[in-house]
């Protein structure tokens, strides 16, 4: 038992677009990837401080030196990873960011290679700015789900693709790219001059022991041809704050993507500033804690979710998220067939594959009982 994770805060009320989902119906909602947990108390402090100050005026971000810190920090100490402040640039959230990203670094009519299965906002950006998506598939090698390496190669060759879109770890399969995996991917975007957008907003939530998240722009051949996209939302349960950033090492990649931005993506505002920072300085104890919960948790996904006749799942590596292959079941619509047993899971149709359904597991291990017991009924 950990009462920090197992007492989470009930927002029936409170307008969660999660829980307003299913609201009036016995369905519980497990999709959107946020947690149910309550914030850790240092970032909770923070906001009421600021609140208490009783000013909440314009904060330019860039100049919010804290906030800069706290991500170098974090980068140093959870990645080994050593920037410069100068190099991060603040944005809402990472859907803006890979949409800017697109706008940077591609024409009308030019190809975006994105990898699939991945959430619905990745899916949809290179086509709401004019651009091919060009769909890279996710292959199963000894049970792990990784990317397509052969139809990334044939796809970069074509002169037309200009961006690869990467989600690390990978959402929703959850596996965690390793060195071999990013030379890979460094090697094909250096030989095909292609741009790497790297999402990697569930970097700090490893829970498979051994493995160890390796950022986009840390990498050698990566580092001028790259833009890693972060945030502490995930991990910490801020995403109604919108804070996230873009690590851009290279100088012109990063005056492009500014460009492109500007005008039409707002600031980061002060309490995402303030929750950053808090996370990204006070909060390492409360983390450690919650990946002990969430891989808890995951171990009981694997063995139920496996023990249900038409289900299985294989062991994520990352993130609070269980991809689910009801391909088993034999029904046309799996996600109907999870909200006809009482739970609302994620559709696979909207990652681009209809047979599967994710499961949120980042949630109370009282909750999380309710949804495998209606999944099993």
């Amino acid at each position: 038992m950990n009462p920090l994770f197992d007492q989470t805060p009930d927002r029936t009320s409170r307008y969660s677009f999660k829980w307003e989902k299913y609201k009036g119906q016995d369905i519980i909602p497990a999709w959107v990837a946020d947690t149910e947990f309550r914030c850790a108390q240092p970032i909770l402090d923070a906001i009421s401080s600021q609140t208490e100050h009783g000013n909440l005026g314009y904060v330019l971000p860039g100049q919010f030196e804290p906030g800069l810190k706290a991500i170098q920090r974090w980068l140093r100490d959870k990645h080994s990873w050593d920037i410069d402040t100068d190099w991060i640039v603040w944005m809402p959230g990472v859907v803006p960011a890979f949409n800017a990203a697109c706008k940077a670094y591609c024409e009308p009519g030019d190809k975006v290679m994105v990898q699939t299965p991945n959430y619905p906002p990745l899916l949809a950006a290179p086509k709401l700015n004019g651009l091919v998506r060009v769909d890279i598939g996710t292959v199963m090698e000894n049970g792990r789900p990784t990317l397509d390496f052969d139809a990334l190669e044939a796809s970069a060759a074509d002169p037309d693709c200009k961006l690869f879109i990467l989600c690390n770890p990978m959402n929703p399969v959850g596996s965690v790219l390793t060195q071999s995996e990013m030379n890979r991917v460094a090697d094909i975007c250096q030989r095909h001059n292609v741009t790497l957008c790297s999402d990697e907003i569930h970097c700090d939530l490893i829970l498979e022991p051994g493995c160890q998240h390796i950022p986009a722009g840390r990498e050698a051949a990566l580092k001028d041809n790259s833009v890693t996209l972060m945030a502490a939302s995930k991990t910490f349960n801020i995403a109604g704050l919108g804070a996230a950033f873009a690590i851009i090492p290279n100088r012109k990649l990063r005056m492009q993507f500014t460009q492109a931005a500007a005008g039409i993506v707002p600031w980061v505002s002060l309490m995402g500033l303030v929750a950053t920072e808090a996370a990204f300085t006070q909060c390492d104890d409360w983390h450690q804690a919650q990946l002990a919960y969430l891989r808890e948790n995951r171990e009981r996904v694997v063995d139920a979710i496996n023990a249900i006749e038409g289900l299985s799942v294989h062991v994520n590596e990352a993130t609070f998220l269980a991809w689910v292959d009801a391909s088993g079941l034999g029904v046309e619509n799996v996600q109907k067939w999870a909200e006809s047993k009482g739970v609302g899971p994620s559709p696979g149709a909207d990652f681009n594959q209809k047979t599967h359904f994710r499961i949120n597991f980042g949630c109370s291990k009282s909750m999380l009982q309710d949804i495998l017991d209606r999944l099993a009924s």
